[in-house]
Protein backbone atom coordinates (compact mmCIF):
# COMPACT_ATOMS: atom_id res chain seq x y z
CA UNK A 1 0.00 0.00 0.00
CA UNK A 2 1.19 3.82 -0.95
CA UNK A 3 1.14 4.85 2.86
CA UNK A 4 2.48 8.39 1.88
CA UNK A 5 0.29 8.95 -1.13
CA UNK A 6 -2.72 8.01 1.00
CA UNK A 7 -1.81 10.30 3.74
CA UNK A 8 -1.77 12.93 1.28
CA UNK A 9 -4.90 11.87 0.42
CA UNK A 10 -7.08 11.54 3.67
CA UNK A 11 -5.83 14.91 4.73
CA UNK A 12 -7.07 16.60 1.48
CA UNK A 13 -4.01 16.92 -1.16
CA UNK A 14 -5.12 15.52 -4.66
CA UNK A 15 -1.85 13.92 -4.55
CA UNK A 16 -3.23 11.40 -8.00
CA UNK A 17 -4.45 14.51 -9.68
CA UNK A 18 -1.18 16.25 -9.26
CA UNK A 19 0.98 14.04 -10.30
CA UNK A 20 -1.27 13.31 -13.47
CA UNK A 21 -0.95 17.66 -14.10
CA UNK A 22 3.25 17.36 -13.89
CA UNK A 23 3.06 14.10 -16.01
CA UNK A 24 1.01 16.26 -18.36
CA UNK A 25 3.15 19.23 -18.63
CA UNK A 26 6.86 16.98 -18.66
CA UNK A 27 5.86 15.68 -21.62
CA UNK A 28 5.65 19.19 -23.64
CA UNK A 29 8.45 19.52 -26.18
CA UNK A 30 10.50 22.92 -25.79
CA UNK A 31 8.14 25.09 -27.63
CA UNK A 32 4.86 24.17 -26.28
CA UNK A 33 6.53 24.29 -22.58
CA UNK A 34 7.37 28.10 -23.60
CA UNK A 35 3.84 28.19 -24.49
CA UNK A 36 3.01 26.57 -21.07
CA UNK A 37 4.91 29.07 -18.72
CA UNK A 38 3.50 31.86 -20.28
CA UNK A 39 -0.04 31.30 -20.25
CA UNK A 40 0.69 30.60 -15.96
CA UNK A 41 2.53 33.32 -15.29
CA UNK A 42 -1.06 34.92 -17.01
CA UNK A 43 -3.07 32.99 -15.26
CA UNK A 44 -2.11 33.50 -11.83
CA UNK A 45 -1.74 37.28 -11.90
CA UNK A 46 -5.36 37.30 -13.41
CA UNK A 47 -6.56 35.54 -10.89
CA UNK A 48 -4.78 37.00 -7.80
CA UNK A 49 -5.88 40.33 -9.37
CA UNK A 50 -9.26 39.55 -9.24
CA UNK A 51 -9.57 37.14 -6.23
CA UNK A 52 -6.81 39.11 -3.90
CA UNK A 53 -7.52 42.46 -2.93
CA UNK A 54 -4.45 42.99 -1.10
CA UNK A 55 -2.26 41.70 -4.06
CA UNK A 56 -4.74 43.67 -5.98
CA UNK A 57 -3.77 47.18 -3.84
CA UNK A 58 0.12 45.47 -4.41
CA UNK A 59 0.16 45.37 -7.93
CA UNK A 60 -2.96 47.88 -8.91
CA UNK A 61 -0.49 48.88 -12.08
CA UNK A 62 -0.01 45.19 -13.29
CA UNK A 63 -0.49 44.41 -17.03
CA UNK A 64 -0.22 40.38 -16.81
CA UNK A 65 0.38 41.11 -20.73
CA UNK A 66 3.44 42.81 -19.91
CA UNK A 67 5.51 40.98 -17.28
CA UNK A 68 7.77 44.37 -16.57
CA UNK A 69 5.01 45.80 -14.77
CA UNK A 70 4.66 42.89 -12.59
CA UNK A 71 5.77 43.99 -9.25
CA UNK A 72 8.34 42.10 -7.17
CA UNK A 73 7.30 40.73 -4.02
CA UNK A 74 9.52 40.76 -0.79
CA UNK A 75 8.74 39.37 2.87
CA UNK A 76 8.81 43.08 3.54
CA UNK A 77 4.96 43.22 1.91
CA UNK A 78 3.89 39.54 3.95
CA UNK A 79 4.45 41.45 7.46
CA UNK A 80 0.59 41.53 7.81
CA UNK A 81 -2.22 38.79 9.36
CA UNK A 82 -2.41 35.53 6.98
CA UNK A 83 -6.28 35.76 6.90
CA UNK A 84 -5.71 39.46 5.09
CA UNK A 85 -3.24 37.58 2.83
CA UNK A 86 -5.49 35.19 1.27
CA UNK A 87 -7.51 35.11 -1.44
CA UNK A 88 -11.28 35.34 -1.53
CA UNK A 89 -13.05 31.60 -1.15
CA UNK A 90 -10.20 30.35 0.74
CA UNK A 91 -9.85 30.43 4.90
CA UNK A 92 -7.23 28.64 7.48
CA UNK A 93 -9.89 25.70 7.27
CA UNK A 94 -9.54 24.85 3.81
CA UNK A 95 -5.42 25.26 2.87
CA UNK A 96 -2.43 24.06 3.61
CA UNK A 97 -0.55 26.36 6.62
CA UNK A 98 2.40 26.37 7.82
CA UNK A 99 5.47 28.82 8.88
CA UNK A 100 9.07 29.07 7.62
CA UNK A 101 12.10 28.15 9.72
CA UNK A 102 13.19 32.04 10.07
CA UNK A 103 17.00 31.01 9.24
CA UNK A 104 16.85 34.28 7.32
CA UNK A 105 15.62 36.62 9.94
CA UNK A 106 12.26 36.54 8.69
CA UNK A 107 9.68 34.27 9.38
CA UNK A 108 6.28 34.49 8.97
CA UNK A 109 2.60 32.17 8.12
CA UNK A 110 2.27 31.33 4.61
CA UNK A 111 -0.62 29.34 2.75
CA UNK A 112 -1.08 27.12 -0.06
CA UNK A 113 -4.61 25.90 -1.78
CA UNK A 114 -4.56 21.86 -0.96
CA UNK A 115 -3.85 21.44 -4.89
CA UNK A 116 -0.67 23.66 -4.92
CA UNK A 117 0.56 21.76 -2.18
CA UNK A 118 -0.23 18.33 -3.82
CA UNK A 119 1.65 19.66 -6.60
CA UNK A 120 5.07 20.31 -4.33
CA UNK A 121 4.87 16.85 -2.90
CA UNK A 122 4.33 15.54 -6.95
CA UNK A 123 7.61 17.35 -7.98
CA UNK A 124 9.64 16.01 -4.67
CA UNK A 125 8.95 12.59 -5.61
CA UNK A 126 9.43 13.37 -8.97
CA UNK A 127 13.17 14.11 -8.14
CA UNK A 128 13.57 11.42 -5.40
CA UNK A 129 12.93 9.18 -8.59
CA UNK A 130 14.94 9.71 -10.55
CA UNK A 131 18.06 8.24 -7.79
CA UNK A 132 15.01 5.68 -7.75
CA UNK A 133 14.07 6.44 -3.89
CA UNK A 134 10.23 6.49 -3.54
CA UNK A 135 8.52 7.88 -0.30
CA UNK A 136 6.06 5.07 -0.38
CA UNK A 137 8.79 2.18 -0.30
CA UNK A 138 12.49 3.74 0.97
CA UNK A 139 12.93 4.18 4.01
CA UNK A 140 14.65 7.53 5.13
CA UNK A 141 17.32 8.36 7.68
CA UNK A 142 15.97 11.77 8.67
CA UNK A 143 18.16 14.09 9.77
CA UNK A 144 16.25 17.78 10.79
CA UNK A 145 15.49 19.03 13.79
CA UNK A 146 12.17 17.83 15.83
CA UNK A 147 10.24 19.87 18.60
CA UNK A 148 11.00 19.83 22.37
CA UNK A 149 7.34 19.69 23.81
CA UNK A 150 5.53 16.33 23.99
CA UNK A 151 2.87 17.30 21.38
CA UNK A 152 5.14 18.65 18.95
CA UNK A 153 7.20 15.90 19.74
CA UNK A 154 5.00 13.06 18.79
CA UNK A 155 3.36 14.19 16.19
CA UNK A 156 6.70 14.79 14.48
CA UNK A 157 7.15 11.11 15.38
CA UNK A 158 3.96 10.14 14.21
CA UNK A 159 4.44 11.86 10.66
CA UNK A 160 7.56 10.18 10.17
CA UNK A 161 5.78 6.81 10.59
CA UNK A 162 3.72 7.67 7.81
CA UNK A 163 6.53 8.48 5.80
CA UNK A 164 8.61 5.70 6.02
CA UNK A 165 11.27 7.14 8.03
CA UNK A 166 13.14 7.88 11.30
CA UNK A 167 14.41 10.84 12.49
CA UNK A 168 17.82 11.74 13.69
CA UNK A 169 17.70 14.78 16.43
CA UNK A 170 20.26 17.46 14.83
CA UNK A 171 20.63 19.44 18.28
CA UNK A 172 22.89 16.58 19.42
CA UNK A 173 25.83 15.93 17.27
CA UNK A 174 28.69 14.09 20.00
CA UNK A 175 30.31 11.22 19.26
CA UNK A 176 27.71 9.18 21.70
CA UNK A 177 24.88 10.62 20.10
CA UNK A 178 26.31 9.77 16.90
CA UNK A 179 27.82 6.04 18.17
CA UNK A 180 23.79 5.42 18.73
CA UNK A 181 22.86 6.60 15.00
CA UNK A 182 25.37 3.68 14.31
CA UNK A 183 23.77 1.14 16.48
CA UNK A 184 20.40 2.30 14.33
CA UNK A 185 22.00 1.85 11.29
CA UNK A 186 23.22 -1.65 11.46
CA UNK A 187 19.71 -2.51 12.60
CA UNK A 188 17.56 -0.75 9.78
CA UNK A 189 17.44 -0.86 6.09
CA UNK A 190 17.41 2.31 5.18
CA UNK A 191 18.11 3.68 1.71
CA UNK A 192 19.00 7.16 2.22
CA UNK A 193 19.92 10.03 4.00
CA UNK A 194 18.46 13.29 3.90
CA UNK A 195 18.43 16.60 6.15
CA UNK A 196 20.67 19.88 6.85
CA UNK A 197 23.93 19.52 5.87
CA UNK A 198 25.73 20.75 8.22
CA UNK A 199 24.49 17.96 10.89
CA UNK A 200 25.11 15.07 8.25
CA UNK A 201 28.34 16.38 7.84
CA UNK A 202 29.47 16.11 11.10
CA UNK A 203 28.11 12.61 10.63
CA UNK A 204 30.20 11.91 8.38
CA UNK A 205 32.94 13.20 10.09
CA UNK A 206 32.46 11.00 13.18
CA UNK A 207 32.24 7.82 10.51
CA UNK A 208 35.81 9.14 9.44
CA UNK A 209 37.60 9.35 12.99
CA UNK A 210 36.16 5.65 13.12
CA UNK A 211 37.44 4.71 9.74
CA UNK A 212 34.17 3.59 9.01
CA UNK A 213 32.30 3.56 5.59
CA UNK A 214 28.51 3.68 6.44
CA UNK A 215 27.50 1.02 3.48
CA UNK A 216 29.79 -1.95 5.73
CA UNK A 217 26.97 -1.22 8.37
CA UNK A 218 23.87 -0.49 6.56
CA UNK A 219 24.60 -2.27 3.09
CA UNK A 220 21.26 -1.30 1.87
CA UNK A 221 22.07 2.63 1.55
CA UNK A 222 21.99 4.38 -1.99
CA UNK A 223 21.95 7.85 -1.84
CA UNK A 224 22.57 10.95 0.78
CA UNK A 225 20.38 13.91 0.01
CA UNK A 226 21.33 17.34 1.73
CA UNK A 227 18.88 20.41 1.84
CA UNK A 228 18.50 24.05 3.43
CA UNK A 229 22.52 25.01 3.91
CA UNK A 230 25.36 25.06 1.92
CA UNK A 231 27.19 22.31 0.72
CA UNK A 232 30.82 22.55 -0.16
CA UNK A 233 32.80 20.37 -2.28
CA UNK A 234 35.13 19.30 0.01
CA UNK A 235 32.20 18.49 2.61
CA UNK A 236 30.80 16.82 -0.39
CA UNK A 237 33.73 14.41 -0.50
CA UNK A 238 33.67 13.63 2.96
CA UNK A 239 30.00 12.48 2.79
CA UNK A 240 30.42 10.82 -0.07
CA UNK A 241 33.70 8.43 0.99
CA UNK A 242 32.05 8.28 4.76
CA UNK A 243 28.71 7.12 3.44
CA UNK A 244 30.01 5.47 0.28
CA UNK A 245 26.68 7.09 -1.82
CA UNK A 246 26.34 9.68 -3.81
CA UNK A 247 25.75 12.99 -2.18
CA UNK A 248 22.83 15.03 -3.98
CA UNK A 249 22.07 18.55 -3.14
CA UNK A 250 18.89 20.08 -3.05
CA UNK A 251 17.50 23.82 -3.04
CA UNK A 252 13.65 24.73 -1.81
CA UNK A 253 11.85 26.97 0.36
CA UNK A 254 9.11 25.54 2.10
CA UNK A 255 6.24 28.59 1.32
CA UNK A 256 7.01 27.83 -2.33
CA UNK A 257 8.59 24.61 -3.17
CA UNK A 258 11.79 22.03 -4.42
CA UNK A 259 13.54 24.67 -6.26
CA UNK A 260 16.14 23.51 -7.66
CA UNK A 261 17.74 19.46 -7.49
CA UNK A 262 20.56 18.26 -8.58
CA UNK A 263 20.24 15.58 -11.41
CA UNK A 264 21.99 12.49 -12.40
CA UNK A 265 24.64 14.81 -14.48
CA UNK A 266 25.48 16.69 -11.58
CA UNK A 267 23.77 19.37 -12.63
CA UNK A 268 20.96 21.19 -9.99
CA UNK A 269 17.89 21.50 -12.28
CA UNK A 270 15.57 24.01 -11.71
CA UNK A 271 12.24 22.88 -10.81
CA UNK A 272 10.16 24.60 -13.92
CA UNK A 273 7.19 22.50 -13.71
CA UNK A 274 5.52 24.67 -11.36
CA UNK A 275 8.00 27.50 -10.71
CA UNK A 276 9.13 30.63 -12.86
CA UNK A 277 12.82 31.84 -11.44
CA UNK A 278 14.42 34.60 -12.62
CA UNK A 279 17.50 36.45 -11.76
CA UNK A 280 16.98 40.34 -11.24
CA UNK A 281 19.43 43.21 -10.82
CA UNK A 282 19.27 45.82 -7.84
CA UNK A 283 16.91 47.99 -10.74
CA UNK A 284 14.53 44.58 -11.15
CA UNK A 285 16.12 44.43 -14.87
CA UNK A 286 15.51 40.58 -15.60
CA UNK A 287 18.89 39.54 -16.06
CA UNK A 288 20.50 37.30 -18.55
CA UNK A 289 21.35 33.72 -18.14
CA UNK A 290 25.32 33.53 -16.64
CA UNK A 291 24.96 37.13 -14.94
CA UNK A 292 24.57 36.43 -10.99
CA UNK A 293 21.92 38.52 -9.32
CA UNK A 294 18.71 38.16 -7.22
CA UNK A 295 16.93 35.26 -7.14
CA UNK A 296 13.13 35.85 -8.30
CA UNK A 297 10.57 32.99 -7.92
CA UNK A 298 6.59 32.62 -8.88
CA UNK A 299 4.31 29.82 -7.69
CA UNK A 300 2.36 29.13 -10.77
CA UNK A 301 -0.19 27.40 -9.16
CA UNK A 302 -0.37 28.33 -5.63
CA UNK A 303 -4.56 30.30 -5.75
CA UNK A 304 -4.64 30.73 -2.15
CA UNK A 305 -1.90 33.37 -1.16
CA UNK A 306 0.39 35.24 -4.24
CA UNK A 307 4.23 34.16 -4.75
CA UNK A 308 4.15 36.29 -7.78
CA UNK A 309 8.53 38.02 -8.33
CA UNK A 310 8.84 36.58 -5.03
CA UNK A 311 12.35 37.99 -3.82
CA UNK A 312 13.48 34.81 -1.64
CA UNK A 313 16.50 36.66 -0.74
CA UNK A 314 18.97 34.46 -2.30
CA UNK A 315 21.92 36.00 -5.15
CA UNK A 316 22.34 33.62 -7.42
CA UNK A 317 23.29 32.68 -10.92
CA UNK A 318 21.67 30.71 -13.99
CA UNK A 319 23.62 28.49 -16.60
CA UNK A 320 24.24 29.73 -19.99
CA UNK A 321 23.14 26.32 -21.28
CA UNK A 322 19.31 27.17 -19.67
CA UNK A 323 16.36 26.41 -21.60
CA UNK A 324 12.82 27.22 -20.34
CA UNK A 325 12.10 24.11 -19.77
CA UNK A 326 15.30 22.75 -18.59
CA UNK A 327 16.86 25.60 -15.94
CA UNK A 328 20.25 25.03 -14.67
CA UNK A 329 21.03 26.73 -11.26
CA UNK A 330 24.53 27.14 -12.04
CA UNK A 331 25.57 28.50 -8.79
CA UNK A 332 23.88 29.36 -5.00
CA UNK A 333 25.98 32.33 -3.46
CA UNK A 334 24.60 33.14 -0.16
CA UNK A 335 21.26 35.28 0.97
CA UNK A 336 21.02 38.79 0.22
CA UNK A 337 21.07 39.62 3.99
CA UNK A 338 24.99 37.88 4.32
CA UNK A 339 26.47 40.52 3.31
CA UNK A 340 29.31 41.42 4.96
CA UNK A 341 30.14 45.41 4.80
CA UNK A 342 33.61 46.10 5.53
CA UNK A 343 35.43 49.39 7.00
CA UNK A 344 37.10 50.36 3.20
CA UNK A 345 33.28 50.54 1.95
CA UNK A 346 33.81 46.82 0.17
CA UNK A 347 31.36 44.31 0.13
CA UNK A 348 31.53 40.69 0.36
CA UNK A 349 29.75 37.25 0.57
CA UNK A 350 29.28 36.58 3.60
CA UNK A 351 30.35 32.77 2.92
CA UNK A 352 33.71 34.13 2.00
CA UNK A 353 34.49 34.54 5.23
CA UNK A 354 33.13 31.55 6.10
CA UNK A 355 34.86 29.51 3.00
CA UNK A 356 38.47 30.95 3.81
CA UNK A 357 38.35 30.26 7.79
CA UNK A 358 36.73 26.62 7.19
CA UNK A 359 39.81 25.85 4.58
CA UNK A 360 42.48 26.68 7.49
CA UNK A 361 40.26 25.70 10.55
CA UNK A 362 39.67 22.39 9.95
CA UNK A 363 42.43 20.62 7.90
CA UNK A 364 43.56 18.80 11.79
CA UNK A 365 40.20 17.60 12.82
CA UNK A 366 40.50 19.60 15.83
CA UNK A 367 37.54 21.86 14.94
CA UNK A 368 34.14 20.57 14.40
CA UNK A 369 31.57 22.97 13.95
CA UNK A 370 31.80 27.00 13.38
CA UNK A 371 30.02 30.17 12.61
CA UNK A 372 31.00 33.82 11.77
CA UNK A 373 28.93 36.63 13.03
CA UNK A 374 30.15 40.37 12.25
CA UNK A 375 29.95 42.29 15.35
CA UNK A 376 30.86 45.36 14.06
CA UNK A 377 31.88 47.21 10.60
CA UNK A 378 35.82 45.78 11.31
CA UNK A 379 34.82 43.12 13.91
CA UNK A 380 34.11 39.40 13.35
CA UNK A 381 33.30 36.62 15.39
CA UNK A 382 34.16 33.20 15.33
CA UNK A 383 32.02 30.98 17.49
CA UNK A 384 33.33 27.52 17.36
CA UNK A 385 33.16 24.21 18.81
CA UNK A 386 36.61 21.41 18.95
CA UNK A 387 38.71 18.81 21.01
CA UNK A 388 40.86 21.80 22.37
CA UNK A 389 40.98 25.24 21.86
CA UNK A 390 42.46 26.96 18.90
CA UNK A 391 46.54 27.74 18.98
CA UNK A 392 47.73 31.32 18.93
CA UNK A 393 49.74 30.17 15.62
CA UNK A 394 46.03 29.47 13.88
CA UNK A 395 44.49 32.48 15.06
CA UNK A 396 47.13 34.50 13.49
CA UNK A 397 46.73 32.10 10.32
CA UNK A 398 43.27 32.91 9.79
CA UNK A 399 43.15 36.79 11.01
CA UNK A 400 46.33 36.79 8.29
CA UNK A 401 44.44 35.06 5.23
CA UNK A 402 41.25 37.20 6.05
CA UNK A 403 42.74 40.29 5.60
CA UNK A 404 44.80 38.96 2.21
CA UNK A 405 41.12 38.31 1.26
CA UNK A 406 39.60 41.05 2.02
CA UNK A 407 41.37 44.02 3.54
CA UNK A 408 43.54 44.89 6.56
CA UNK A 409 42.86 46.51 10.01
CA UNK A 410 40.21 43.80 10.25
CA UNK A 411 39.34 42.39 13.97
CA UNK A 412 38.79 38.48 14.35
CA UNK A 413 37.67 37.09 17.67
CA UNK A 414 37.15 33.42 18.53
CA UNK A 415 34.85 31.89 20.91
CA UNK A 416 34.96 28.21 21.67
CA UNK A 417 31.45 26.98 22.80
CA UNK A 418 30.44 23.54 23.73
CA UNK A 419 27.60 23.39 21.08
CA UNK A 420 26.78 25.86 18.88
CA UNK A 421 23.09 27.71 18.98
CA UNK A 422 21.20 26.29 16.07
CA UNK A 423 17.24 27.52 14.84
CA UNK A 424 14.56 25.82 16.08
CA UNK A 425 13.90 23.58 13.28
CA UNK A 426 17.60 23.06 13.98
CA UNK A 427 19.63 24.72 11.05
CA UNK A 428 22.95 25.96 11.46
CA UNK A 429 23.71 29.67 9.76
CA UNK A 430 26.81 29.83 8.73
CA UNK A 431 27.10 33.35 8.39
CA UNK A 432 25.82 36.11 10.18
CA UNK A 433 25.63 39.84 10.50
CA UNK A 434 24.43 41.80 13.29
CA UNK A 435 24.64 45.74 11.11
CA UNK A 436 21.75 43.89 8.58
CA UNK A 437 19.37 43.91 11.85
CA UNK A 438 20.07 47.30 13.15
Amino acid sequence: MKLFDLSLHLNGFPIKKAKSLLETIQGKNEREFEVYVEDQKKHIVNYHLEHNPNYKLLAKYANPNDWDTVPVMTKRHLQQPLIERLSRDFSRKNVYVNKTSGSAGDPFIFAKDKFCHALTWAIIQNRFGWFNLDFNTSKQARFYGIPLDAKGYYKERFKDALSNRFRFSVFDLSDKAFENHLKKFKRTSFEYLNGYTSSIVQFAKFLERKQLVLTTVCPTLRACVVTSEMLFDEDKLIMETQFGVPVINEYGASELDLIAFQNKDDEWQINSETLFVEILDDNNTILPYGKEGRVVITSLYNKAHPFIRYDIGDIGILSQKSTTKKPILEKLIGRTNDIALLPSGKKAAGLTFYYITKSIIEDDGNVKEFVIEQQKIDTFKIYYVSEHKLSDEKIKTITREMEHYLEKGLVILFERQTVLKRSKSGKLKQFSSLLNSR
